[in-house]
């Protein structure tokens, strides 16, 4: 018996086909609220993920409108109920110019220099999360022993030196010197902070970032990890390693968290 051929596919209209990218904004209104909706998202998240620990920890997010204010949580407020109303604005030297509450100066001032140091960068992420501040006491980078850690192979920076809660500019700027054109940098003593091109971008670094870290320790304990060669992982960086597939990967998240707690966007 003559053998009957699998039907071929049926080929899928382009048109139908859907693939979400950043979306361009008519106004400054309009992107400012979208970037206060994804802040205040990340921050959820971020509570979620078990990254708070007491008062420390921001995001911020650069205004559309005015270069120099940001966007961010306020002291003293539990990530996980972090709404868009809540978020303050403050100016680059730590003066709240919207919102009625305060901000941690401490942890700003940090933010403040490095996105000053920055203008390429929309978005801040900084909180004491286990791994992260593990990695840090070991004082060293991340290794290129995953496809994720390749992501920041030769695109992070380690700031060697602690000195205490940041408390003033000088330290902000040290941070930001040590961050450099990178993505993230790991603070000895003190935890991860990442940046991005977009408040999901750097809210993704930071996740990805944080697990790294506990991969990296969690090998270390279990013998020698292997090493990707650097040829490999400079190829893997180029291929995950942008603000643009940081976002794209963030989207779940994203719509996971604004789909079971719209209550975010009052």
């Amino acid at each position: 018996m003559a053998e009957i051929p699998a039907p071929a596919p049926v080929p899928v209209p382009v048109e139908q086909l859907h693939f979400a990218m950043p979306p361009a904004h008519a106004t400054a209104a309009e992107e400012r609220q979208y970037r206060k909706e994804r802040l205040a998202a990340a921050l959820r998240l971020f509570g979620q993920y078990g990254y708070e620990d007491g008062v420390s920890g921001h995001i911020t997010a650069r205004d559309p409108q005015h270069a120099d204010c940001y966007w961010v949580n306020p002291f003293g407020l539990a990530f996980a109920d972090m709404t868009v109303n809540d978020l303050i604005l403050v100016n680059g030297d730590g003066q709240v110019v919207e919102g009625a509450r305060h901000v941690n100066q401490a942890a700003f001032m940090v933010h403040a220099r490095v996105h000053r140091a920055r203008p390429d960068v929309v978005a801040v992420a900084h909180t004491h999360s286990v791994h992260g501040r593990a990695l840090s006491a070991l004082g060293e980078l991340l290794e290129p022993i995953t496809q994720e850690a390749c992501a920041f192979y030769e695109d992070h920076a380690l700031y060697d030196a602690y000195t205490g809660v940041s408390v003033d500019e000088a330290e902000g700027r040290w941070i930001a010197g040590a961050l450099g054109p990178h993505k993230a940098v790991i603070l000895r003593n003190h935890g991860l902070l990442t940046v991005g091109d977009s408040v999901d971008a750097a809210a993704w670094w930071f996740i990805a970032m944080e697990r790294c870290c506990q991969v990296q320790l969690a090998a270390r304990a279990a013998g020698r990890p292997v090493l990707i060669d650097h040829k490999d992982a400079v190829a893997t960086r180029d291929q995950l390693g942008s603000d643009l597939v940081a976002w794209i990967n963030h989207q779940p998240l994203w719509h996971r968290i604004s789909r079971t707690e719209p209550e975010l966007f009052g």
